[in-house]
C-alpha cells in the first residue's frame, strides 16, 4: 500500500541510542511515528485504513512498521505501541467496542505480534491521545485530565497523576456510549448507534453526527468542516447546526465533569479544529456542572492529530523495559 503522506526522516540529526515507535489505527487512516529519547520525531508515515478488512489491516501495519524501522536512522526499541479504537476485553484479550467493527472479537495484539515477531502494547486511541497531551502537550502539569476524541467516533481518556485510568473492564473514559444527558423531547430517544443502543453521545457529537444533523435540518449533506465554513460566511442554518452540536457536546462534557472533575479537558480529533468550541463549551457547560465554581478549561491539543500516535509510542519506554 503506497503512503498517502510521508515525512522525511531527520537523518541529519545525530543518532540517538534508542527510540520508540507508535501506530495510531483510525477509521480512515493509519499513522506511524518514531520518537527519539528527547521526544523528537525521527520518521512518520500515513496510509489509508483498509476499511472492513481485518487481514489487510494487519498487513498494512506490518508494512508500515518495516518502513519506519528503515526510515528512522536510529535504533528502535523492539516494542511497538498501538492506539486503536475500542479496547481489549480482559480474559480473552480480544477487541471490544471498536467502531471499526471488523476488529471486534479478534485477537488483534496476538496477530500483530505474530506478523511482526516483536512485542506489542495496545491502548485505546483516546487514552493514547490523552497520555500524549499530559506528557508534553496542552495538559502538561495538570493532575487530572479528560482527553476527548471527536472524529469519526467519540472517545475519551482519563489521566490522574500521569497515569491512565483504564479500569478492570478496559473501558475507562468511554463516555461516547452513554446517552445524551438533559435531553429535550426532540432529542429522545435519538438515533440508533452502531453499538445497537439509541441516543449515544457518539450519535450526537462526532463528525458524521454533526453532518447528519445538519442534513436532517436542511436537506443538504456536507461535512463538519464545510458546515463551519458556511457558518463563518453567515449561513444561519449552518450556525444553527453548530449551536445544536455545541449544546449537546457541552451537556455531555458536563456529565463527565460531575463524575470525574478534571482540571482540564483537551479536545482532539477533526472537530477539535472548530475554534469556536473553546469559548462556547465552558459557558454552556457551567449550568450543568454541580459546583459553586462551574467553569472548566477546555483547550485544543498541542500536537493536533499527531497526539494519538505520539501517545502510542509512549506505551513503551525508550529502553524497551516495562
Amino acid at each position: 500500500m503506497s503512503p498517502d503522506h510521508l515525512t522525511t526522516p531527520n537523518l541529519g540529526a545525530a543518532a540517538v541510542s534508542a527510540a520508540r515507535m507508535g501506530i495510531d489505527l483510525g477509521g480512515t487512516k493509519i499513522e506511524g511515528v518514531v520518537l527519539d529519547s528527547a521526544g523528537e520525531e525521527r520518521a512518520r508515515r500515513r496510509v489509508q485504513s483498509p476499511r472492513g478488512d481485518y487481514d489487510a489491516t494487519i498487513e498494512a501495519i506490518a508494512a508500515m512498521v518495516q518502513n519506519l524501522d528503515r526510515d528512522a536512522g536510529c535504533n528502535v526499541t523492539p516494542g511497538l505501541g498501538i492506539g486503536m479504537p475500542g479496547s481489549l476485553a480482559p480474559g480473552t484479550e480480544t477487541v471490544q467496542n471498536a467502531n471499526s467493527t471488523w476488529l471486534n472479537g479478534k485477537p488483534f495484539g496476538r496477530d500483530i505480534e505474530t506478523a511482526l515477531r516483536r512485542p506489542v502494547r495496545l491502548a485505546n486511541d483516546a487514552n493514547c491521545f490523552t497520555l500524549s497531551e499530559v506528557t508534553d502537550g496542552a495538559a502538561q502539569g495538570a493532575r487530572s485530565v479528560f482527553g476527548v476524541i471527536l472524529g469519526t467516533g467519540c472517545g475519551g481518556g482519563l489521566v490522574v497523576d500521569g497515569r491512565l485510568i483504564d479500569g478492570p473492564r478496559g473501558i475507562g473514559g468511554e463516555w461516547g456510549h452513554n446517552p445524551l444527558p438533559w435531553a429535550d423531547t426532540g432529542e429522545h430517544p435519538g438515533r440508533r448507534c452502531w453499538c445497537g443502543r439509541f441516543g449515544c453521545m457518539e450519535t450526537w457529537v462526532s463528525g458524521p453526527a454533526l453532518a447528519e444533523d445538519h442534513a436532517l435540518a436542511t436537506g443538504l449533506y456536507v461535512d463538519a468542516a464545510s458546515i463551519a465554513e458556511r457558518a463563518a460566511r453567515g449561513d444561519g442554518l449552518a450556525r444553527a447546526s453548530l449551536d445544536r452540536h455545541a449544546s449537546r457536546l457541552a451537556r455531555g462534557l458536563a456529565h463527565v465533569v460531575n463524575l470525574f472533575d478534571p482540571e482540564i479537558i483537551v479536545l482532539g480529533g477533526g472537530l477539535s479544529k472548530l475554534d469556536y468550541l473553546y469559548a462556547e463549551l465552558p459557558r454552556r457547560m457551567a449550568p450543568f456542572v454541580f459546583a459553586a465554581e462551574p467553569f472548566v478549561r477546555v483547550v485544543p491539543p498541542r500536537w493536533g492529530d499527531a497526539s494519538g500516535v505520539r501517545g502510542a509510542a509512549r506505551l513503551w519506554p525508550v529502553d524497551g523495559g516495562t
